[in-house]
């Protein structure tokens, strides 16, 4: 059984950064991709970005490339999410998940994921 704990999330301006952090016990962080998700009030939950177990291999829907970056520390079983240039509109819950197929393919589905934290609130105002 795997535990993961998000934090880092808080109210923010539009154009600031944030950077979310998301701690796992329980399992052998190393051996599984990790990825993070976020679902706004009303919404589904999306997927925002997914890492390797390595990190060699990193992915991200197209509304976050070049303004976020998913990181790993192995050593800290730990999965970060760095935001920057926020908006509005990426006001969500953010939660982490583990990712624990072998298939890569499948990476942006919701349902491939198997354990999730408890979710991190991010408010960006304009």
């Amino acid at each position: 059984q795997v535990q993961l704990v998000e934090s880092g999330g808080g109210l923010v301006q539009a154009g600031d950064s944030l950077k979310l952090s998301c701690t796992a016990s329980g399992g052998t962080f190393s051996a599984y991709a990790m990825g993070w998700f976020r679902q706004a009030p009303g919404k589904d939950r999306d997927w925002v970005a997914t890492i390797s177990r390595s990190g060699g291999s990193i992915d991200y829907t197209g509304s976050v490339k070049g303004r976020f970056t998913i990181s790993r520390d192995n050593a800290k079983n730990t999965v970060y999410l760095e935001m920057n240039s926020l908006k509005p509109e990426d006001t969500a819950v953010y939660y982490c998940a583990v990712y624990p197929r072998t298939d890569w393919t499948l990476r942006r589905g919701t349902a491939n994921y198997n354990y999730w934290g408890q979710g991190t609130q991010v408010t960006v105002s304009s």
